[in-house]
């Protein structure tokens, strides 16, 4: 039975604690019983246990819907946070939205006692701007929400539509950081301000405007440090990273990788991190080093603690750990890496294939049919390596980023290689990369794009 003895007097954690383990659930149970009464994939399992752990108080919106989900009146979790609360000092007339400006107390005036009266009004104004918050635990929540919900659709949707919103909610969070919260929400604050300055970051890396990637980058990594969190320090790393790969310098790229692996994070982070470390370093011709380090994500993926606090862009799936292996192996060179290169791309294909359609990754999708396309190219296989590109070469080329369209060029001058001999099929197939290069590169796609996921059809190659 649930309701013992001094139950009146049990916390929110507590009572929150009880209620899932009375039922044999996980917390991400829990989470995902609340997503589905609510509608939307709004909270997730870590969340659930910074509310058994008192890290942050339920409010009135999130209680409604965990009382439905643990089948009790609102109420029962309603007396347990103002138990919580009072534990906690904040007492019952603490409000849970915006605060009216309180009255100063009026403070009697007695003979001798002037300066202590004086020191007592000073206390009280201390108490009123504590008072004036502008962002309460309910604004908090929603922020995080919207924070996750763009970047599980970052993956999949059109870049700029996205990018408005993304640029809106970072601008807000700014605003709020710039009024006054409790320092618990302070916090929370900066940690969404850095992941929307990291999604600023992406669709900049994506565009090719990297020094605007960087700046933004900077910016999420600041607010990081001020929030402490050191699973977003290491993401900000990642991103480092990819903009330092992306802008020719290899063995920075590696170093920031391996800056990030030094931060105890949870999640994929770390399996993300030795990845980007091994492709860098694969590139400089540090073939022990790239071999090592694809063995260490590899390490990192089986002992994953925890799971990614976000989704999508801020997680790191398996099928792009096998994307990224597949460039790795690539780089690596030899006929042993370019199968195992051939092996790894397909098998990012499969993966991104079966997942939902939010978790289709456009950019990872091209990629890894640009890797296993060179792959068959290197194994002598020309027939191959242009119906696997029909994938990309057929979309519209609004749909490929800056780094598509790199990798594209660069396999086009492949292609003029000596040992193709001039061959029709392909001077035809370095025709087609060159042309599509030139069509993403014109002013008018530049200024408008747009990402969508190609649909899946009979006539695609077999991946």
């Amino acid at each position: 039975m649930l309701w013992g003895r001094g139950m009146g007097d049990t916390r929110i954690g507590a009572l929150l604690s009880r209620l899932r383990t009375a039922r044999g659930w996980t917390q991400q149970r829990v989470a995902d019983e609340y997503n589905l009464l609510e509608g939307r994939a709004t909270k997730t399992g870590k969340e659930i246990g910074r509310y058994e752990r008192e890290a942050r108080i339920p409010v009135p919106y999130t209680r409604k819907y965990l009382a439905r989900v643990f089948g009790v009146d609102v109420e029962t979790l309603d007396r347990a946070v103002a138990v919580s609360k009072s534990f906690r000092g904040e007492g019952n007339n603490v409000p849970e939205c915006l605060p009216e400006r309180p009255k100063l107390p009026v403070v009697p005036s007695r003979p001798g006692v002037g300066a202590v009266s004086a020191d007592a009004l000073t206390s009280a104004d201390f108490a009123r701007f504590i008072a004036q918050r502008n962002a309460d635990e309910f604004v908090v929540e929603q922020l995080e929400a919207d924070v996750a919900r763009f970047a599980r659709a970052y993956v999949s949707h059109p870049l700029l539509e996205l990018y408005v919103e993304i640029k809106r909610l970072r601008d807000g969070a700014f605003e709020l950081l710039r009024g006054r919260q409790h320092p618990r929400q302070t916090a929370d604050l900066y940690v969404a301000a850095s992941r929307l300055c990291g999604l600023s970051a992406h669709v900049c890396l994506d565009l090719g405007d990297y020094d605007s990637a960087a700046t933004h980058a900077r910016t999420a990594r600041a607010c990081a440090e001020a929030a402490g969190h050191e699973g977003m320090l290491a993401w900000v790393r990642a991103v480092e990273s990819l903009i330092a790969y992306w802008t020719g310098r290899y063995g920075q790229a590696a170093r920031l990788a391996q800056a990030g692996r030094h931060h105890r994070a949870c999640g994929s982070i770390g399996a993300r991190l030795a990845s980007l470390e091994a492709r860098a370093l694969a590139i400089v011709g540090d073939r022990v080093g790239a071999v090592a380090a694809l063995a260490d994500a590899e390490r990192s993926r089986e002992a994953m603690s925890g799971d990614d606090e976000v989704p999508g862009i801020f997680a790191f799936p398996t099928a792009k750990q096998f994307a990224y292996a597949g460039t790795t192996n690539l780089a690596l060179d030899g006929r042993e890496h370019i199968q195992q290169a051939i092996v790894s791309a397909d098998t990012a294909i499969r993966l991104y294939r079966s997942a939902e359609d939010d978790d289709q990754s456009v950019g990872d999708l091209f990629a890894a049919h640009v890797d296993l396309a060179r792959g068959h190219l290197l194994v002598g296989e020309l027939d191959g390596t242009e119906a696997i590109l029909g994938f990309v070469l057929d979309a519209p080329p609004e749909r490929l980023s800056a780094s598509i369209v790199r990798r594209l060029t660069a396999l086009g001058r492949e292609l003029s290689g000596p040992q193709y001999g001039g061959a029709v099929q392909a001077a035809h197939l370095r025709e087609r990369l060159q042309y599509m290069a030139a069509l993403v590169a014109s002013p008018a796609l530049t200024a408008s794009k747009v990402w969508v996921v190609p649909p899946v059809n009979s006539s695609e190659p077999p991946t």
